[in-house]
């Protein structure tokens, strides 16, 4: 196929909103028939937008993580499934940048220039916790790595080109293993049953000694014995949902109010648009939209300035600025995506209108990862100087 070159962040911006009002239109059915958005995937491929964070020198835009965050915000607040699917394939393309090799590097970024996808196999069930990673990479004679392990939670696995496995060495150092979509052993189960994210396919991946050839292994472990921005720009990312699905929320509240919903009978109004009360409670909801896109937009600029000149204290800064957006964003979502039945009315429950598809999508998005560690995290480096830790989460 034949993909188009993303020149620069006001093309790439165009080009997601563009998308996004194209996805928007049949969300709401894909959600509701549970139908996997291949389509749509790869118009998202042909369009070059997954290949905006390329660098420069090797054909990419480059362009400022203040852009990528906006274009998750547009594609959430259309498609919250959507969006989710290719957090993972910005996460994996930051991995090759930051520690692959100049060939891995040059490899791998001219395929993402030709709109193949990443997915994930990272996250693993039924051990002590998140990072408690089981799955290894054992070292076969010729110089290449066996893989073997089962992955849960695997966003993108089912429509991706390459899956990046998250794996330990034989020293137990992580790294990530860069394996086709079709290589032998691997087999991608659609088994996610999720009440919200539903056409995510965020199911099993299972790992059966699948050969890897020693340059399609990075050494990830490295990323995290310095100053480092990947679990902001992971985390960035996922604010961004979490604030897109906010406001697509929002604007479905208010179409419905405008078209659908009747004024309270001692408000006096003739329509619920001019419902006093209603009135304020949209105004509430809108300020805190606002809050979470100003805080997004924020965020977002510190890790731009932070790539500029990577130090431990611009890591802390824009790792605490991410923390910031990503608990406001998550409340935020819960919160906008429930109050839609609030200003709407009785009628909005009807499972027909499927207007609690932001709710679900809202509160099973925001499971990720606990926004109370955020928290934490803020307050000791707010009240004492605390850096942030470097695990990859913040």
């Amino acid at each position: 196929m034949s993909v188009p070159v993303i020149a620069d962040d006001a093309e790439a911006l165009a080009v997601a909103a563009s998308l996004a009002e194209e996805f928007r239109a049949g969300a709401s059915a894909r959600d509701r028939e549970r139908r996997l958005p291949h389509a749509e995937l790869e118009r998202l491929s042909v369009s070059g937008l997954l290949a905006v964070t390329v660098p420069a020198e090797h054909g990419g835009a480059d362009v400022r993580q203040e852009t990528l965050a906006e274009i998750f915000r547009l594609l959430a607040s259309a498609d919250a499934s959507l969006a989710q699917i290719p957090q993972s394939h910005f996460v994996y393309v930051n991995v090759i940048r930051r520690q692959g090799t100049s060939e891995q590097r040059k490899f791998f970024f001219t395929e993402v220039l030709a709109g193949r996808r990443f997915g994930n196999a990272q996250s693993e069930a039924g051990t002590r916790h998140v990072q408690d990673i089981r799955t290894r990479l054992e070292p076969a004679p010729d110089g290449s790595y066996v893989l073997t392990g089962v992955k849960h939670y695997s966003t993108g696995a089912l429509f991706a080109d390459w899956i990046p496995v998250l794996a330990r060495a034989e020293d137990d150092d992580l790294h990530v293993a860069y394996v086709p979509r079709e290589a032998p052993g691997v087999t991608v189960v659609d088994d996610w049953d999720g009440m919200g994210q539903r056409t995510t396919a965020s199911g099993t991946v299972r790992l059966d000694a699948v050969p890897v050839p020693a340059d399609r292994v990075v050494p990830h472990h490295l990323t995290f014995r310095g100053p480092q921005l990947h679990g902001a720009v992971a985390q960035l990312l996922h604010a961004a949902i979490d604030t897109g699905i906010a406001a697509g929320a929002l604007a479905e509240a208010v179409s419905f109010v405008r078209t659908s919903s009747r004024p309270w009978f001692e408000s006096g109004a003739d329509s619920a648009a001019e419902d006093p009360l209603l009135i304020q409670r949209i105004g509430e909801l809108a300020v805190q939209v606002r809050a979470s896109e100003a805080l997004l937009s924020a965020a977002a600029r510190a890790v731009d300035t932070a790539r500029a000149g990577l130090t431990d204290a611009s890591a802390a800064e824009a790792s605490v600025a991410v923390a910031a957006a990503k608990a406001h964003a998550a409340a935020t979502a819960v919160e906008v995506a429930g109050a839609v039945f609030e200003v709407s009315g009785t009628r909005s429950a009807l499972d027909s209108l499927n207007l609690h598809r932001h709710w679900r999508d809202a509160r099973t998005h925001t499971l990720h990862d606990p926004a109370r560690w955020k928290i934490q995290h803020i307050g000791r480096y707010v009240l004492n100087g605390t850096l942030p830790p470097r695990h990859g989460l913040l």
